[in-house]
């Protein structure tokens, strides 16, 4: 039996529904993250503008996920699954309808929408601690791995998608934000499309009963401090990530080298497609010298190779630096919430996710706003590739000090 078809035996109905959700939905956040910053240049928005934007619709989606994750295990968390659908439809439709910044602001602030290309709002936590109701503790990992291939594989598509349905929209004599507006539209539909997928899904997904916690956000004293501890540096990670959104990157490589929207959308395709190879052979990495060691083992390097992409003299060579980056860049990523899940009780699950999960949209959201400033000035525009690597290699270190000691017991 192959490694895919192990991890995949045993998911049962509402596993195989919780994959196909994680394709949908990150299919859509791959197409709009290629466009959704040119489409908001389009609209005649500065950079500064633009970062504002992405910094709020972040801090928006933290709220957001705040409430839902913290409930779900209580209210239900199929309920809160179509909420959160039904909240990607509400900021979808303001986008591609107006061009105004209030209602922007506004329906991003209370929708939920995507500019990075990676998860936000409740959906991560709550698919999570859903997977892990259904799984045996030894899969969670293995099955995490594959979960997260299933996102990336769908990312890379939408991002392909997006950039030359865009381009051809354009060739074919609508105006660029027109054609950036019709993806906008699609994004609206896709959470249409998982509201419904999420009303497939049985009891069997939800907390239980008997067990479920009626402590602060969900968590008993006992679980408190290390999820404190976690997401405090999950937090710092994503701050450091916010610099480098893939929105923000292929705005980047659109200034510095002229890249078209297809061509964008090739190369975070074939980025994302590594992104998803190298969190599969997490699993496998994980077995042998265990979760922690595999988040920051193979997190340094990559970060390394981040901080090399602005400092490429050519375009090929700049591509060739991220790709390589994005090959081994997600590794800590199953491990890091097969971990997770794995320090706190699992009726705690959902709420754990969800407070590391805000943690990190905290911290991404802050950076945008300061990127946009960086990225208008001529002489800066690299700056954030070279902030984002030096502060997520302080987060590895920080990560294996503080969590090191606990390896054996948490695998």
């Amino acid at each position: 039996m192959s490694a895919a078809e192990h991890s995949a035996r045993g998911l049962g109905r509402d596993g195989t529904i919780l994959f196909v959700t994680r394709a949908l939905r990150m299919f859509s956040y791959g197409f709009l993250s290629v466009i959704l910053v040119l489409y908001l240049s389009s609209l005649g928005f500065g950079e500064g503008r633009i970062g504002l934007l992405i910094t709020l619709t972040l801090l928006g989606d933290t709220l957001v996920s705040l409430w839902i994750t913290t409930r779900a295990d209580r209210i239900g968390r199929r309920n809160m699954l179509v909420i959160g659908a039904a909240l990607m439809t509400a900021a979808g439709i303001p986008f591609a309808l107006s061009g105004d910044f209030t209602v922007l602001l506004i329906a991003a602030t209370i929708g939920v929408i995507s500019p990075s290309g990676n998860e936000v709002g409740p959906f991560l936590a709550i698919e999570q601690a859903s997977l892990s109701q259904v799984l045996a503790d030894e899969r969670r990992t293995a099955v995490f791995a594959w979960y997260n291939l299933t996102g990336s594989l769908a990312t890379a598509t939408g991002a392909l998608t997006g950039g030359w349905v865009a381009q051809a929209l354009q060739a074919g004599g609508m105006s660029p934000a027109a054609s950036y507006r019709v993806l906008v539209a699609a994004y609206a539909a896709f959470g249409l499309a998982l509201a419904a997928a999420f009303l497939l899904l049985s009891k069997s997904v939800e907390a239980p009963v008997r067990a479920q916690t009626t402590g602060r956000l969900g968590l008993s004293k006992e679980s408190r401090p290390v999820v404190a501890k976690l997401a405090g540096l999950f937090s710092l990670d994503a701050f450091a990530g916010g610099f480098v959104i893939q929105s923000i990157m292929a705005y980047w490589f659109h200034l510095r080298y002229g890249v078209s929207p297809g061509v964008l959308g090739s190369i975070f395709f074939f980025a994302n497609i590594l992104a998803g190879i190298s969190a599969l052979m997490a699993a496998r990495i994980a077995k042998r010298i265990g979760l922690v060691n595999t988040m920051v083992f193979t997190h340094l390097p990559s970060n390394v190779l981040l901080i090399l992409v602005p400092l490429m003299p050519t375009l090929p060579l700049a591509i060739a630096m991220l790709l390589a980056r994005f090959s081994i860049s997600q590794m800590d990523v199953p491990t890091r919430q097969s971990y997770t899940m794995s320090v706190v009780k699992p009726e705690e699950r959902s709420a754990a996710a969800g407070v590391t999960g805000i943690a990190r949209t905290t911290g991404a959201s802050i950076s945008p706003a300061l990127t946009g400033q960086l990225i208008a000035s001529s002489a800066l525009m690299n700056a954030p590739f070279l902030i984002s690597g030096g502060l997520k290699i302080v987060y590895d270190l920080l990560l294996y000090r503080s969590f090191r000691r606990n390896e054996k017991k948490y695998n």
